[in-house]
C-alpha cells in the first residue's frame, strides 16, 4: 500500500486491501503464461551476462544494453535479439525505472544488427494435404494412433496453433451433420479470451476431420474435459495434453514417413494456409479460419502457395 495515498488520519480499510491484492491478481495475468516465461528466462540471461562481465542490469545504462546485444550477435537470430530486448524494457517498467528502446545508443546498434544480420526466421516445412496423407499413411487403429491421426486433422483443417489444440475442451465442440463448429476460446491472438468461432465441415472421406475426431473421442471414453489427452504405452486414457506433445506427434508421423523437410506443430497451421493458397481460395476466407491479425503473415503463406502457379517459365518459350 506504499505507493496510495491515503486520507490524513485514516488508516487503510479491509477493503482497500483486499482491493489492491485483487487489483495486483488481475495485473499478474495480463501477460500469457509462455510470455511472462520467455521474459524471466531472458531477463535472467542478460542479468547473468551482467554479473559476469561486472555491469549494472538494473538499472541497466542504454551502453550495457547495447554491448549485450552485440556480444549476442552471432549467437541469437533478429526475432531473439528483438524479444531480448523488450525483455529487458518489460523489467525495468516493472521495477518503475525508465527505459526507452529508442534511445540513440541502444536504436543505432539494432538497426546495424538488422543490416547485417540476416532477418529470415526459420521456417517450418509446411503440412500440405498431399504430405498429411503420405504421413498417416502407416497409421493403425490403436488408440493412439486414433488421437494422432484426430489432432493432426483437426489441427490442419483448423489451421489450429498447437497451444489450441491441447486446451480443446469438449464443451469447445458442437457437432452437426455439416461438420463442427470449434470455439477458440484463448489464442495468441485473443490475448483476452473474448473466444473465436470457426467451422470444420465433413469431407466424407477416410481423412474427414470431423469423423476421425468423433471416432477418438467415443473409443477413447472422452466425454468432458480436454479433448487431446495422454496414452500410455497399454492404451490407458490419462491427464491433458502439453502443447510439446503436439510437436512431438507431428515430427514422430512425417519422420516414419520420411517426409523431407523441418516439420513441427506449426507445420499443420502453415500447412493450412499453403494448401488454401495452392487450391485458389481466396485470401479473406483463409484468413477468416486462420484468424491472423497481421495479414502481411499469412500473404507468407500465400505466396509460397502460389509460388508455381504464378511462375511463368513455361510462357518463355524455354
Amino acid at each position: 500500500m506504499n505507493d496510495l495515498v491515503i486520507a490524513p488520519d485514516h488508516l487503510p480499510s479491509p477493503d482497500l486491501i483486499e482491493l489492491e491484492q485483487e487489483a495486483s491478481e488481475i495485473a499478474s495475468r495480463a501477460r500469457s503464461a509462455n510470455t511472462v516465461r520467455a521474459y524471466q528466462n531472458d531477463w535472467s540471461h542478460f542479468s547473468s551476462w551482467c554479473r559476469n562481465t561486472g555491469l549494472q542490469a538494473l538499472p541497466a545504462l542504454p551502453r550495457t544494453v547495447a554491448l549485450y546485444m552485440t556480444a549476442h550477435k552471432d549467437r541469437y537470430s533478429m526475432a531473439t535479439l528483438n524479444r531480448r530486448l523488450s525483455s529487458i524494457a518489460a523489467a525495468h517498467r516493472m521495477a518503475d525505472h525508465p527505459f526507452d528502446t529508442r534511445c540513440r545508443e541502444i536504436a543505432l546498434v539494432m538497426d546495424g544488427l538488422r543490416r547485417t544480420k540476416t532477418v529470415r526466421q526459420r521456417q517450418v516445412t509446411a503440412l500440405t494435404t498431399p504430405l498429411l496423407k503420405r504421413a498417416l499413411d502407416g497409421s493403425s487403429e490403436t488408440l493412439a494412433d486414433q488421437r494422432d491421426r484426430a489432432l493432426i486433422l483437426i489441427g490442419m483443417a483448423g489451421a489450429l496453433r498447437r497451444s489450441e489444440l491441447v486446451a480443446l475442451e469438449v464443451t469447445d465442440l458442437t457437432f452437426s451433420s455439416e461438420g463442427i463448429r470449434l470455439v477458440i476460446t484463448r489464442s495468441k491472438g485473443d490475448q483476452f479470451g473474448e473466444g473465436q468461432v470457426i467451422a470444420i465441415e465433413r469431407t466424407g472421406t477416410n481423412l474427414c476431420p470431423v469423423a476421425n475426431l468423433e471416432a477418438y473421442l467415443e473409443r477413447a471414453g472422452i466425454s468432458g474435459g480436454r479433448v487431446f489427452r495422454a496414452i500410455d504405452r497399454h492404451g490407458n486414457v490419462k491427464a491433458r495434453m502439453s502443447d510439446q506433445s503436439v510437436a512431438l506427434i507431428v515430427k514422430k508421423w512425417t519422420g516414419q514417413a520420411g517426409l523431407d523437410g523441418e516439420y513441427s506443430g506449426h507445420s499443420l497451421r502453415a500447412g493450412f494456409a499453403t494448401q488454401a493458397a495452392k487450391s485458389g481460395v481466396e485470401e479473406r476466407r483463409i484468413a477468416a479460419t486462420t484468424r491472423h491479425k497481421n495479414m502481411e503473415v499469412l500473404r507468407k503463406y500465400i505466396r509460397e502457395g502460389s509460388l508455381f502457379t504464378n511462375a511463368v517459365t513455361a510462357d518463355l518459350g524455354l
